[in-house]
């Protein structure tokens, strides 16, 4: 089993290993798309990440805060992964906002003026 340790590792490898990404190929290509910052700045996959950096990620509509604490080389558990960071990220935005829109009866004929503006409303559209 792999011990979390307080050597330098790569970044790409590091995301892996704490189960941020399913797969390596997925984090280095989120480093090389810039979703992915040490210390507030964009790197490279074979940037070296320690203990007590901060890294910030951008994952499925959402920014990541975590704070290194220990480095692994291989893929661990989660129990173990978990103790591998700080989570310090905010909260994730209430699920309401990701509720299925209205529908409309089908065949209920064309929207009245009201319902068009409604609807224009919902979706952020502005005349």
């Amino acid at each position: 089993m792999t011990q979390p340790t307080g050597s330098a590792v790569r970044i790409d490898v590091w995301l892996w290993a704490v189960r941020i990404f399913k797969t390596r190929s997925q984090a280095a290509e989120a480093v090389r798309a810039g979703h992915v910052k040490i210390e507030d700045k964009t790197v490279k996959p074979s940037a070296q990440v320690v203990p007590g950096e901060t890294v910030r990620v951008w994952k499925d509509h959402r920014d990541y805060v975590l704070e290194v604490t220990a480095t692994v080389h291989k893929r661990v558990g989660a129990p173990v992964a978990r103790s591998c960071y700080i989570d310090h990220s905010p909260p994730p935005p209430p699920r309401d906002i990701f509720a299925a829109p209205p529908v409309r009866e089908r065949g209920s004929g064309r929207p009245t003026k009201k319902e068009r503006r409604e609807t224009d409303r919902l979706l952020g559209r502005r005349r």
